[in-house]
């Protein structure tokens, strides 16, 4: 039987070879609108690696629709750059596709030389905290003649095809919505005006790139926004594009400013499948799925079971480039997935850095870090089998060396096991498993169960050492920590430890909070469980709600700082705060811990000591380097390299890359 991800797909008179279509993403590398080498470079390895067709983007489509690390579309100067980034994409055999768009009420003034950005009314932005101004009819109708203009130069800058990007609550999105557009004319109230200016678009680019030139639309399946676009409006709006001439639409989920998660590990995988299905059953144009869909498994199953005609993989080809290349020859178990941590891409952006990954060091660094044999094989030891300690041996080896590698465990991953025991967090160990299939991959002897020490490492002359040995969690000097009911959140997590009723958590920082959920979702109902009792009707929706959040334990956090997980990213934090508030986890700010007693602990808020009742106190408060070897190793003479938590606990993103910057450096 064929494998339908194989099988090509027609979007207007374009042919792509396969169903694998990596989406448009921001990656903040332009500068200042112009491509540089390096985005040449990263999206010429994805095409090198199989994928069908690849969007670039978005790109601006006049001076106020995007910012300068945005790919320009607006001005003629821009068209060598998109011409190199087509030209990088076309000859490496993939199709090319650029994105435009117009960011509406989510552009921030300071992008826009302190203008206010413009939307078709003025409701203020909860992602950007400004209120736009509105538009004129004369600059609706102007706008929509630069994206025609924008999409004639991404034809004649060579690119297979044009994106329209219409969700997300960008300029299209916020005419689509009656949360955002309260216009009385034309352009608003029912739903015929508020889609006007999509279709309008789409007509203008339409008459302005011809017939044959295919057009594709990004498009909402919901906008997950109060007030705002629910699926059904949604479908008619894919209808109304369809007639107007669209030749394929893909359809993404939520807005910025949606408090549904979207793109975190808590999602399940093609959680949002059913929104291309309810689509494609409207319309007869090729419809594409998206979010969420990481593994060629679940991306074969939207396919077969007709949910839609091809599948997104965005960040998925971000962790593995060589991705649809390894479905193709047999080698799937190869695959590196996205585990949708979010550490490399979306916590990027919030910061103002360009993309990377934490699964994937190269991303973004493909000229940078290009696979090279050393000039002379050298013999190294790895000591640690945690995700420093594997992405070292791993680039090592590539680099032609001989490598063993020594945990003191009986498995491999190390910390990434702890990350993936809380709920939703479970793609952690999924990145364990990846890393350690790298290390078969690429000759790496691995020996388990081995505690080695200086002498046995002295014994086997290895012409390098670099030490991956992890961190340990720390013990505060509080009376009555060595009590019987005080444990390590660490031992909690995988299972050594058990907990009672009650219990204190203390310590708000990323394990203080994913040890508290991971213990609040104990004695509730299990997915499984949920959809039986759904589908029976067996209990009151509510109670079954109730019961799927409400577990058999008692959990309250305490912080010494003002804010609880403080180092946790932004792109998860909000949806980690949003499950301790759904799981009724306590939490207190401001508190020390100065004694835990027998019956629970005492804490200072302020210049007030009170005590709280736990049956266990469970410690979060830090961890640190764990590296007794450095020392040992100098004093005999060996050279050795430190990497990951041994070297700064940080997190798991800087782990990876520290152990590849040191396996690739030998």
């Amino acid at each position: 039987m064929k494998d339908m991800l194989f099988e090509p797909v027609r979007i207007n008179g374009m042919e792509v070879k396969n169903r694998i279509y990596m989406p448009a993403m921001h990656m903040n590398m332009a500068q200042n609108y112009f491509v540089p080498d390096a985005m040449v470079d990263f999206y010429a390895e994805r095409a090198k690696g199989g994928t069908g067709m690849i969007a670039v983007g978005f790109a601006s489509v006049d001076e106020n629709s995007a910012g300068p690390t945005n790919i320009g579309a607006h001005s003629d100067d821009y068209l060598p750059g998109l011409k190199k980034l087509s030209d990088a994409i076309k000859e490496n055999g993939a199709r090319s596709v650029a994105q435009i768009n117009h960011g509406g009420r989510n552009i921030h003034s300071f992008l826009l030389g302190g203008k206010p950005a413009v939307a078709p009314s003025p409701v203020p932005s909860r992602l950007t905290r400004e209120t736009p101004r509105e538009l004129t009819l004369e600059e609706i109708r102007r706008i929509i003649s630069r994206f025609a203009e924008a999409a004639t130069r991404v034809k004649r800058a060579g690119f297979d095809g044009v994106e329209v990007l219409s969700g997300t609550g960008y300029l299209i999105s916020n005419f689509l919505s009656p949360f955002t557009n309260l216009r009385t004319d034309d352009y608003g109230g029912s739903l015929e005006n508020r889609m006007r200016f999509g279709v309008e678009v789409m007509t203008a680019i339409r008459t302005a790139v011809g017939k044959d030139y295919p057009v594709l639309f990004r498009m909402n399946g919901n906008d997950f926004v109060e007030g705002g676009q629910g699926r059904k409006e949604l479908i008619q709006y894919a209808k109304a594009l369809a007639h107007a001439g669209v030749d394929g639409l893909c359809i993404n989920v939520g807005w910025h400013e949606a408090r549904v998660p979207q793109i975190v590990a808590s999602v399940p995988r093609a959680a949002f499948g059913y929104m291309a299905r309810g689509i494609k059953e409207a319309v007869s144009v090729p419809v594409i799925a998206s979010h969420r869909i990481n593994d060629p498994g679940i991306a074969r199953e939207l396919l077969n079971d007709g949910l839609c005609d091809m599948v997104a993989m965005g960040r998925p080809l971000i962790a593995d480039p060589e991705l649809v290349k390894k479905i193709q020859s047999g080698r799937e178990n190869e695959i590196i997935h996205c585990i949708a941590c979010a550490q490399g891409c979306f916590d990027h952006l919030q910061t103002g850095k360009p993309v990377e990954c934490l699964c994937n060091p190269r991303a973004g660094h493909e000229r940078q870090f290009v696979a090279s044999t050393a000039d002379e094989p050298r013999k190294i030891i790895v000591i640690g089998g945690g995700p420093a300690g594997m992405s070292a041996a791993a680039a090592a080896a590539e680099r032609g060396h001989k490598v063993t590698l020594y945990e003191k465990s009986h498995r491999l991953g190390g910390q990434l096991h702890i990350a993936a025991a809380p709920p939703g967090r479970e793609e952690f160990s999924h990145l364990a498993h990846d890393l350690a299939t790298q290390l078969g991959v690429k000759g790496v002897k691995v020996f388990l169960n081995r505690d080695v020490d200086a002498v046995s490492i002295q014994q086997e002359k290895p012409d390098l050492v670099i030490l991956a040995t992890g961190g340990m969690p720390i013990t505060p000097n509080i009376p009555g920590v060595d009590k019987p009911h005080v444990v390590q959140a660490w031992d909690v997590l995988n299972g050594s430890a058990l907990t009672g009723k009650r219990v204190a958590v203390v310590g708000g920082g990323a394990v203080g909070v994913e040890t508290a959920l991971f213990l609040a979702e104990k004695g509730t109902l299990t997915g499984d469980m949920v959809k039986f009792l759904l589908i029976n009707e067996a209990e009151p929706v509510e109670d079954i709600r109730r019961m799927a959040l409400i577990g058999t334990k008692q959990v309250h956090i305490f912080e010494m700082m003002a804010k609880i997980g403080a180092d946790i990213g932004k792109t998860t934090k909000w949806t980690m705060m949003q499950d301790l508030n759904r799981h009724d986890v306590r939490t207190t700010t401001g508190a020390t811990v100065v004694e835990i007693t027998d019956n629970g602990l005492k804490v200072r808020l302020g210049d007030r000591v009170s005590e709280v009742e736990a049956d266990s106190v469970v410690l979060a408060v830090g961890t640190k380097p764990n590296n007794p070897l450095e020392k040992e190793l100098k004093d005999k003479g060996i050279l050795s390299l430190t990497c990951g938590d041994a070297k700064g606990v940080a997190l798991a993103f800087d782990a990876v890359h520290s152990g590849f910057a040191a396996g690739h450096s030998v």
